[in-house]
């Protein structure tokens, strides 16, 4: 692959600790490097954010430190990001429980609870997962990048539970890495959700193909027709498995429904499902208005719905190809305990 003439030939300090990134361009991304990592990594890091770290140094494209910022990449191109971090907050082992449900010499396999953080950052530097892992791992790290630290290649948002997976070196962190970017096109990569949202969508299975960018605020994220730099394309696939409170008129309180993505773009399914009239229950961000919802429901089943703080999500399994043995791995949990309340007293109605 042919490197491109933006990139300087100058490594990057491979010893800066912190948590590292291997990205492969998907098939339709490509444009200005910064916007599409930002579209990848946001909200863990900002464009600025990102912005430094490639004039630092501290990103590769095909091997090669990049230059600027505004340099234009393809589909197909690997890009490889080494996040230091600051002098006064390096990520330190944290004796913070998990929950494994698989591990062995190349990765670890964990059913991440609801408040965790994937990535130290800004208000974040301790109690995320990335310190989690160096404490339960310790020495069985031989490390990404020459440092010894876990490699995250793909995340769930603080408080979206389930599946994850984690790379404990560098040949297990690539081989996973270009399998989330392939999202499943050439392999086994197969990752699936459950939802609690509200209303009843159309059909019994449907397709939201819906591209997605920052929002007003820069913080979120919202359905784009545009083509700015930080739109991408996404898609995702709904199938019911439960409907509560149906009523003669054919609507609903709210629906059990499993997502799978095409894509896998950040809050995607989040903003997809609201993007179609039928936000998660308890999301804030994206359904903030529908909480008076819930004041239509008999009693014991809105104090639990007014009880439960997060968005109902949960990765529920997650299928991979394994980095040395080549072996099909299959996982999955089960709802977490306040979602299977929050489901059981939906469907009591």
């Amino acid at each position: 692959m042919k490197n491109a003439t933006s990139f300087n030939e100058a490594r990057p300090d491979r010893e800066a600790r912190g948590a590292s990134e291997s990205l492969l361009v998907g098939e339709d991304d490509g444009g200005r490097l910064d916007a599409w990592l930002a579209g990848e990594l946001e909200p863990d890091l900002s464009r600025s954010r990102i912005k430094a770290l490639i004039e630092a140094g501290a990103v590769m494209v095909n091997g090669v430190a990049a230059k600027q910022a505004k340099h234009k990449i393809h589909p197909g191109d690997h890009v490889e990001l080494t996040i230091p971090e600051p002098e006064d907050a390096e990520p330190v082992g944290e004796d913070i429980p998990l929950e494994i449900l698989y591990e062995d010499d190349d990765l670890i396999v964990i059913n991440k609870q609801a408040g965790l953080v994937v990535h130290p950052g800004a208000g974040n530097w301790t109690g995320t997962l990335v310190n989690a892992l160096i404490f339960h791992c310790g020495d069985s790290l031989s490390g990404i990048g020459g440092v010894r630290r876990p490699g995250i290649v793909h995340r769930l948002d603080r408080d979206t539970t389930g599946v994850m997976v984690v790379a404990k070196n560098d040949l297990a962190h690539r081989h996973l890495a270009d399998q989330f970017a392939d999202h499943g096109l050439t392999g086994p990569l197969e990752r699936a959700y459950k939802a609690i949202v509200w209303g009843k969508p159309q059909g019994l299975k449907g397709t939201i193909d819906a591209s997605l960018g920052r929002a007003r605020d820069r913080i979120r994220r919202a359905v784009r027709t545009d083509e700015g730099d930080d739109v991408r394309h996404a898609v995702t696939h709904y199938l019911v498995r439960e409907r509560y409170q149906e009523k003669p008129d054919g609507s609903c309180a709210a629906t059990l429904v499993e997502c799978r993505l095409e894509t896998g773009r950040t809050h995607q399914i989040r903003v997809h499902m609201a993007h179609i009239g039928h936000p998660l229950v308890g999301d804030a961000d994206y359904g903030g208005a529908f909480r008076t919802k819930a004041n239509r429901l008999p009693d014991a089943v809105r104090e639990t719905v007014n009880a439960f703080s997060r968005q109902a999500l949960h990765a529920f399994l997650l299928v991979f190809e394994h980095p040395t043995s080549g072996e099909t791995l299959r996982f999955e949990a089960e709802l977490p305990a306040d979602m299977e309340e929050l489901r059981r007293a939906f469907a009591s109605l």
